[in-house]
């Protein structure tokens, strides 16, 4: 049986690809955490994937505190930059594998069209720019590599602005959230299911992989974080005001793109022609986090 070696498995992604109950081939997973693999350190990552010769590495581990990225630049570059580097120099000793995921904030978002997988990108947060130079070591180290770029990614699991405004409107009245930075919230199963079926079929075709291939992943659809907002309280069935503000009245430390939508036409057209809708998927994750409502 091949293995499979998932790193950040205790993040959204990590879980959510362990949990998946319906995968599209059999394996030994093998999940890993910082405390099992760190993937800054070469040296320990040459040795793990030289003894375990995984037929694929997936890389779910990644620096996501976009804020704290602009003070922990140092811990943000090694963790999303070094780490897909060593993975990648470590996969291409055993031409094993490597699916490596990345963000919409490696874009500027001035274009405000959905980026294609060929647009240049031009980050304007350090946390994006370092996102950018993990794809760009995978690409340089090791041909047999699928970058899956995604965005606005959310789930049951761990920390992310789906469960905080799920907790916050909870306790206030009212919440004051942006409305003029729009982009494709994502469920994080959903992204799971995309990694299996890109894994399933590039180990299956091997010879179709030559070099680095990038696709765009994310669901259906647009939003802002406002849309986002309101759409929770609503199928939650939460009684709180959401009140639309510019980015400009709620500054934070990190600049976000303005328009990061993902155009996911080479996914569909390769893998997935129905990615779900986000609302659809928004309402799956709400009922998930309020097991009494009724369906």
């Amino acid at each position: 049986m091949i293995k499979i070696l998932i790193t950040g498995a205790n993040g959204q992604l990590g879980q959510s690809i362990l949990k998946f109950k319906h995968k599209p081939f059999q394996a030994e997973w093998i999940s890993t955490d910082f405390e099992e693999l760190d993937i800054t350190d070469e040296q320990q990552v040459i040795r793990e994937i030289d003894r375990l010769k995984p037929a694929a590495v997936i890389n779910c581990a990644a620096y996501t505190k976009v804020d704290q990225a602009e003070k922990e630049r140092k811990q943000a570059m090694a963790l999303n930059a070094g780490g897909p580097d060593n993975l990648a120099k470590a996969c291409h000793r055993q031409q094993a594998l490597l699916i490596h995921t990345s963000t919409d904030y490696i874009f500027s978002g001035h274009n405000f069209r959905p980026y294609i997988e060929k647009d240049i990108p031009g980050p304007e947060s350090y946390y994006g720019e370092t996102k950018l130079r993990g794809e760009k070591a995978v690409i340089h180290q090791h041909n047999r590599s699928v970058i899956l770029r995604t965005s606005w990614l959310y789930s049951p699991y761990g920390h992310n602005f789906v469960k905080t405004i799920f907790r916050l409107s909870k306790e206030k009245d009212e919440l004051r959230v942006v409305s003029d930075q729009i982009g494709s919230p994502t469920l994080a199963e959903d992204l799971a299911h995309a990694v299996l079926k890109t894994a399933s079929y590039y180990l299956n075709n091997p010879d179709e992989l030559t070099q680095t291939e990038i696709f765009h992943v994310a669901n259906t659809g647009v939003a802002s974080w406002y849309d986002l907002a309101v759409a929770i309280i609503r199928f939650g069935k939460i009684d709180c005001r959401i009140l639309p503000v510019t980015s400009e009245e709620y500054p934070l430390p990190a600049p976000r793109p303005m328009y990061s939508v993902l155009d996911t036409s080479k996914f569909r057209a390769r893998f997935w022609p129905e990615l779900p809708h986000w609302q659809e998927r928004l309402q799956y994750c709400i009922r998930r986090l309020t097991p009494n409502q009724k369906k």
